[in-house]
């Protein structure tokens, strides 16, 4: 599933690492509401107590108590009802997900053979320059001219225990009665690994995004370089007409394999082996119309829509986040 896909999917696929990394915000700006009170002994105390429980109530109590904390008040105890906790989870996992993703994409991308993108040369502003390296963020102590994607690398370090942990606290949310054996003192440790982890990958994250560098004519000429495989589908769209769709697609699939084989372009296997001529013939396909077949310019389909609805996305994520931040103050 990882041969390169048609051109114009690149900006697609680049600008949904956009939409990721607002996601990762947008996740994780709303969990903060799921933080609640939990003070039962304080409240009994003050109900065993006529004179304040008269005085003041054990209502008013629970809420003073919440309002100082900052902390949702919750309608009761929740000692053994873990939903809270496992919400929180599935929270943090789901942020670590769309961080991981962006940074195994990265990893795969800034590959000596591959080239397309690469982490900016001081990552975090610089308070985490590699330190062999110098100010060559990722640099080696042994190879001058190594660079690696320490950010990206990092993320996916955090990001590869998150789903262990969320199942961890998951597998915990089953508590017996009022008060759990051993299931509330499990959640402990992972839950707050899950939470250093997650805020470890969304710092990496931004700093990741803010400083990375994209190399167009590098992306160009790794397209150029297959030879118009990519356009393959394209080239069975325009025979399909004369020919049929079925025929159509088995036609450019042996093209395509004595292509790979060869060493030769696509075009050239088309244009030049008599078998596959005579049916571009039969489809009015000339060598001017078939160069412009396999022309990844030309076979942008909606990548102009997509990339414009996420850059909307992107806006109104950016909107809903500061509003959250204004209402969480």
């Amino acid at each position: 599933m990882t041969p390169r896909p048609v051109g114009g999917s690149r900006g697609v696929f680049l600008v949904g690492w956009l939409v990721g990394s607002l996601l990762i915000g947008f996740i994780l700006a709303p969990l903060i509401g799921l933080a609640a009170t939990q003070s039962p002994g304080v409240l009994l105390a003050v109900a065993a107590m006529p004179d304040v429980r008269e005085a003041i109530g054990v209502s008013l109590v629970a809420a003073l108590f919440a309002a100082e904390l900052g902390l949702a008040r919750p309608a009761l105890p929740w000692h053994t009802s873990r939903l809270r906790i496992a919400d929180l989870a599935a929270g943090l996992a789901g942020a670590c997900a769309a961080a991981g993703k962006i940074a195994r994409d990265i990893t795969l991308l800034a590959q000596s053979e591959v080239g397309e993108v690469r982490e900016g040369s001081a990552v975090a502003e610089g308070n985490r320059r590699d330190q062999a390296g110098g100010d060559q963020a990722g640099g080696s102590s042994a190879m001058p001219h190594k660079r690696n994607p320490v950010a990206a690398v990092v993320i996916l370090g955090c990001t590869r225990r998150a789903p262990g942990l969320a199942a961890t606290l998951l597998a915990a949310g089953e508590q017996e009665l009022q008060r759990a054996a051993g299931g509330w003192h499990a959640e402990w440790e992972p839950l707050a690994e899950l939470l250093r982890l997650t805020g470890s990958a969304a710092a990496w994250s931004a700093d990741l995004l803010a400083g990375l560098q994209v190399d167009p004519d590098r992306m160009r000429a790794s397209l150029d370089a297959a030879g118009g495989m990519p356009m393959a589908e394209r080239v069975a769209g325009l025979l399909a007409p004369a020919i049929g769709r079925l025929a159509a697609h088995d036609l450019v699939a042996e093209a395509s394999r004595e292509a790979a084989g060869s060493g030769r372009p696509l075009g050239a296997v088309l244009a030049e082996t008599p078998r596959f001529a005579s049916q571009l013939e039969k489809a009015r396909i000339g060598r001017p119309e078939l160069a412009a077949a396999l022309d990844p310019a030309s076979y942008l389909g909606g990548t102009g829509q997509f990339i414009a609805a996420a850059l909307a996305a992107h806006r109104e994520c950016e909107d809903r986040l500061a509003r959250h931040r204004r209402e969480s103050q």
